[in-house]
């Protein structure tokens, strides 16, 4: 991505682009899986234009972000994104920021929110609560839920790593297929994105991340009591905005935000029409409404 810049930030050297005055409020926008940065190109610009500084980060295992040591476990649990967010927030100085994300990113977005409760200005978050219940992960949902995870049970076994590793561009592109019904994505907007999939962590840190939350495999050590402070499903009291599209085809039918009563703060959801999984790119204008109306609260 044209702009790219880097920063040593905890175990990673995170690739990033910065837009907008910085002296302005800082904003971190967060991408999911599988997508990256590219997922924010319509919305950041937008919020930079309001003053905003805009940090818009590749994840753990993402395009240009890398380990910095061959020893660092390439791990994709909650715990880790978390740690990724704040010690991105400490290595640009960034003492608070409203930060925003959906799917991995929205997780790591809660994480903070919950953990660091004063780091964050606020929340702008894609489908709710978005922390792990890894405990609680052996017990089924209903059916028509369990079908659309069938993606997270394929990478449980070593054949799902193996197709992931040999196939990522059309797994990873009949993921958006099936996620956005209703997104008519050309070519070239995958391809630009698709990229990001070669990093050489990739497969390693969806493996990890896709069995760590089903309890399947051990986390990193020094991520324990992080998680042990996650398992206790703590309170997200920062104001929070909750998004989700009616043709999101993870979250289903289902529009409410989940676990809502964890947001103890000040809460506002809101539906939108017509968009699927991939909200920011699928609805920038809604996602940076929502960014907006997160500062001016604050």
């Amino acid at each position: 991505m044209n702009g790219t810049q880097f920063v040593d930030a905890g175990v990673l050297r995170v690739g990033y682009v910065d837009h907008g005055d910085p002296s302005g409020q800082a904003v971190v926008l967060l991408h999911g899986f599988p997508y990256d940065a590219h997922a924010y190109d319509a919305v950041a610009p937008q919020l930079a234009a309001q003053g905003l500084r805009v940090i818009v980060p590749f994840l753990r295992g993402y395009g240009p972000t890398r380990f910095l040591s061959t020893a660092t476990p390439r791990s994709g649990q909650q715990a880790a994104l978390g740690a990724d967010l704040l010690a991105l927030l400490d290595a640009l100085g960034i003492a608070r920021a409203i930060v925003a994300g959906y799917d991995w990113g929205g997780r790591a977005a809660c994480v903070v929110s919950a953990l660091w409760p004063d780091r964050v200005r606020g929340l702008v978050s894609v489908n709710g609560y978005n922390l792990q219940d890894i405990a609680g992960s052996g017990k089924p949902a209903l059916p028509e839920a369990e079908y659309r995870l069938w993606y997270q049970y394929y990478l449980h076994g070593e054949r799902g790593r193996a197709g992931l590793a040999s196939h990522r561009q059309a797994f990873c592109r009949l993921l958006w297929r099936l996620w956005s019904p209703t997104w008519a994505f050309s070519d070239a907007q995958y391809a630009q994105t698709a990229v990001a999939f070669d990093n050489p962590d990739f497969v390693d840190v969806v493996v990890h991340s896709y069995r760590h939350r089903f309890a399947l495999v051990a986390g990193d050590p020094a991520l324990e009591p992080l998680e042990q402070r996650l398992a206790a499903r703590p309170g997200i009291a920062v104001p929070v905005i909750t998004l989700v599209g009616t043709d999101d085809g993870v979250a289903g039918s289902d529009t409410s935000p989940p676990e809502a009563g964890r947001f103890t703060g000040r809460h506002v959801h809101r539906v939108v029409d017509g968009v699927g999984h991939n909200l920011p790119q699928e609805a920038p204008d809604a996602f940076a409404q929502a960014v907006r109306d997160v500062h001016g609260w604050t």
